[in-house]
């Protein structure tokens, strides 16, 4: 019964001292994981041909616009380089005229 007692006897490190801020972010990490897996359930109940679709079209949106805007992430970057070279990118188009509009 003791071990029960310490458990609910108050101390600095009590629940009560955590912010209302640690609180809201922790409710939010819980939704967002439930959407996650609500989600995640749906996409496996959809036809494969259309989800490769979506996935393809999603990825090369995103792709194109780190080789545009060069704002890829580090583990990207040599990808990212090669295929700069064949692709437009944003300092490239503003160089030529030497004067950004």
């Amino acid at each position: 019964m003791s071990f029960f007692a310490a458990a609910v006897t108050k101390g600095p490190g009590s629940l009560r001292d955590v912010t209302p801020e640690f609180w809201m972010k922790i409710g939010i990490a819980i939704a967002v994981l439930i959407l996650v897996v609500v989600v995640l359930r749906k996409l496996a109940k959809m036809n494969k041909v259309v989800l490769s679709i979506i996935v393809l079209l999603v990825l090369s949106i995103v792709g194109f616009n780190w080789i545009y805007e060069r704002n890829e992430p580090a583990w990207a970057t040599p990808v990212v380089n090669c295929l700069a070279n064949y692709f437009p990118t944003k300092d490239a188009i503003a160089a030529p005229g030497s004067g950004k509009k």
